[in-house]
């Protein structure tokens, strides 16, 4: 299985990350035999900077892992003309599994990405390559950069070090400074088609076919989110609660009190997902400071631990964050079927295993009622994002459901 197979219903974009690998690779190949001129590079199908971008579930990380990992391709196979990314040699294995010495991945559990982390990866770009191939880092969540941070970021684009690739990935260019995709070559990703997803899911994963197509079609071809619905109980189990609120708000204690729930839920998910990773990193700190089991810190020491509790702190803010944007995403979904249902449409719906709820809703209630619902959902995930008080959104969202 070569590393492009994970890209699911990107054909087009596979081709170029596949002709660039192809010339990044005869430029080593080149050098090692008699050195080349870094201008080679230039008007062939690599370059220095590439910005992923496509909506949430598009892959946009995959593909740049994937690409990161044929760059660094030693497979036998490319001496007689076979594309790098094998997925076999020890090159692509080691750069997919996160241990290539070679290739950055940056990802973050914070709310944004600082110009001091910016400024060490930065440094380390500056270093040669260890396997003598490519030095490249993907940045997951560019659109996570603080101002100051992209500034740091944008020296390094405009004045790349030799054998270095920025590999940046967001869900829209307007999500990226200006500055720095000028200097980016773009790759936009789509959303996969859900069959694709479905046949990704029973390929890869062995997931059963029937649990696969209900999976892809909930999430509406994302991927990572099909994965943990068809895999995880209890992804299931909050996503038919969160499907079941559109019906628990007759009155306005219902919605207040739907609302309450909801913000519970997405943080008792969120401490699910924290716990386990704050308490080793607590424990190898405290190890690391010197203090005896069970024992008082060394002096002077107080600050590294307040310190590592901010940074828990703001790691549990964006769990809760995005536990609860899958929620609004959800029921996003649900009133896109109630207006599909309400138009005629022949469109399949995402949450067939809700069918009877969305043809009740969409018999009974008016498209307008339906677009000012969804409305709702979408102003209340704007106004999180605006960092409004998650409860504060939520009750009005529900009030607005509500109301209609």
């Amino acid at each position: 299985m070569t590393v492009w197979e994970d890209l699911v219903g990107q054909d087009r974009v596979t081709e170029q990350l596949v002709a660039a690998a192809r010339d990044a690779d005869a430029y080593v190949t080149a050098a090692a035999s008699g050195g080349t001129d870094p201008a080679a590079l230039s008007g062939s199908a690599m370059t220095h900077a590439w910005l992923f971008t496509g909506p949430p579930g598009s892959g946009r990380a995959t593909a740049a892992r994937a690409f990161a990992a044929a760059l660094q391709c030693v497979s036998p196979d490319r001496a007689l003309g076979g594309a790098p990314g094998c997925g076999f040699c020890d090159g692509c294995h080691t750069a997919l599994v996160g241990t290539h010495a070679d290739v950055e991945v940056v990802r973050t559990d914070q709310l944004s990405i600082g110009a001091d982390t910016t400024r060490e990866l930065v440094r380390r770009t500056q270093l040669s390559p260890s396997g003598g191939r490519w030095q490249v880092v993907v940045l997951e969540e560019a659109d996570r950069l603080t101002e100051s941070a992209g500034n740091v970021l944008l020296k390094a684009v405009e004045e790349p070090a030799s054998r270095t690739v920025w590999l940046l990935c967001a869900s829209s260019v307007d999500d990226v400074l200006p500055t720095i995709r000028s200097r980016c070559r773009l790759l936009v990703l789509r959303t996969p088609p859900v069959d694709a997803v479905a046949d990704l899911l029973i390929r890869r994963d062995g997931i059963e076919p029937e649990t696969a197509a209900t999976a892809a079609r909930a999430t509406q071809g994302h991927i990572d989110r099909a994965r943990r619905l068809a895999t995880d109980e209890r992804a299931r189990a909050r996503r038919a609660a969160v499907l079941r609120l559109p019906v628990r708000i007759e009155q306005l204690g219902d919605a207040l009190k739907a609302a309450q729930e909801l913000i519970d839920a997405a943080g008792a998910d969120a401490r699910e997902a924290v716990e386990e990773v704050d308490a080793r990193e607590t424990e190898e700190m405290r190890a690391a400071l010197g203090a005896s089991e069970g024992g008082r810190l060394p002096r002077g020491t107080a600050g590294v631990m307040k310190e590592l509790e901010t940074r828990q702190k703001r790691r549990a803010t964006r769990a809760q964050r995005d536990s609860l944007d899958l929620a609004l995403v959800d029921l996003t979904s649900f009133y896109r079927d109630v207006l599909t249902r309400q138009f005629g449409s022949p469109a399949a719906l995402a949450n067939e295993d809700v069918r009877d709820t969305v043809e009740r809703i969409a018999a009974t209630t008016r498209p307008e009622q339906t677009l000012r619902r969804m409305e709702a959902v979408l102003e209340c995930r704007r106004a999180i994002d605006r960092n409004v008080a998650p409860l504060l959104a939520v009750e009005a969202m529900a009030v607005a459901l509500r109301t209609g």
